[in-house]
């Protein structure tokens, strides 16, 4: 029987095939977490090493840290990615405007407290959207912080605003007067279902859990108020864009910009007009839409991490 055992052990390993290896734990899984900032719960993801260069991820109308989630599971390998909920959006606290200031200097207020409150000395600002926004005033309030800017259809220019805000500048000038237009231009389901898809030739590539799932979270008792308070808070952000503008041309910060083309609210010549501040700037348009990371998440992972390499920020891309 001793002679047969090699015999047997041999054949069990013909015919079981070759051995396979095991895959490759990820470097680090996403945590998702909470955080107590000025009385509010702030939620916020976080994947990747603690000691290696942070993305502080900024998100847009109606998203929340969500929308980062492909950025966290390609980037984690070299990168420290941080993305808070504002208030009022994801999970984070959301409480009645009655208890809260719905404004963009408040939003950014918590913010700035939120990155004290994790220890972010310093940090690339990744921004889309409302991001924009709120990352500016951060930019302005804390520019040492600031190691680079990533813009993904955060607008800073007046042109970068399209036919839509026609009626959303109607809302500023007569809030009473527009409240229900504003309403069905920015909160209706085909609203929320427009902005992913835009004017993209390809919208079989969307999967509409999307603005299904975002349209739900606009429905939710107390949203249409907060959100309505907020957008007519947005009039301080145009007001605002020559002092932007003016922090770009001064500090020339690294600049990348990544833009999807099909966005229908904020125009393609939104993205070329960062040049006019920040001539190195790097400007990138992509097939996608107004939330770009839908439709090319691969692609804009890979432009991030080429870009900070080549400023010298995380190691080489690979």
């Amino acid at each position: 029987m001793k002679t047969l055992a090699p015999i047997a052990a041999a054949l069990v390993l013909a015919l079981s095939g070759p051995a396979v290896a095991a895959p490759k734990e990820p470097v680090m899984t996403s945590a998702y977490r909470t955080v107590q900032v000025d009385g509010l719960s702030i939620f916020y993801r976080e994947a990747g090493p603690r000691d290696a260069p942070t993305i502080l991820l900024l998100h847009g109308f109606p998203s929340s840290s969500r929308m980062y989630q492909p950025l966290l599971d390609r980037l984690a390998d070299r990168y420290h990615l941080v993305a808070p909920d504002f208030p009022g959006f994801g999970h984070s606290d959301a409480p009645a405007p009655s208890d809260f200031a719905y404004s963009f200097d408040h939003l950014a207020a918590v913010m700035d407290d939120f990155t004290q409150a994790l220890g972010l000395r310093h940090y690339v600002l990744f921004v889309q959207d409302y991001g924009g926004p709120v990352g500016f005033r951060l930019a302005l309030a804390h520019p040492e912080r600031v190691q680079a800017l990533v813009v993904q259809n955060a607008v800073a220019h007046d042109e970068g605003l399209g036919p839509l805000w026609t009626a959303r500048r109607a809302y500023w000038a007569d809030r009473p007067a527009n409240e229900a237009a504003l309403r069905a231009n920015l909160l209706s389901f085909e609203a929320t279902r427009q902005r992913h898809i835009g004017t993209s030739p390809h919208p079989e590539r969307y999967d509409p859990d999307l603005w299904t799932d975002e349209f739900a979270f606009l429905s939710r008792p107390g949203q249409i108020d907060i959100q309505s308070d907020l957008f007519y808070d947005y009039r301080t952000n145009v007001a605002s864009y020559p002092k932007w503008q003016a922090w770009l041309r001064a500090t020339q910060p690294a600049t990348l910009v990544v833009w999807g083309r099909y966005d229908p609210s904020f125009a393609v010549a939104g993205a070329e007009a960062y040049r006019r501040d920040v001539p190195d700037a790097e400007v990138h348009l992509l097939d996608a839409g107004h939330f770009a990371l839908d439709e090319a998440p691969g692609e804009i992972a890979a432009l991030t991490a080429r870009f900070l390499a080549a400023k010298g920020i995380g190691p080489a891309a690979r």
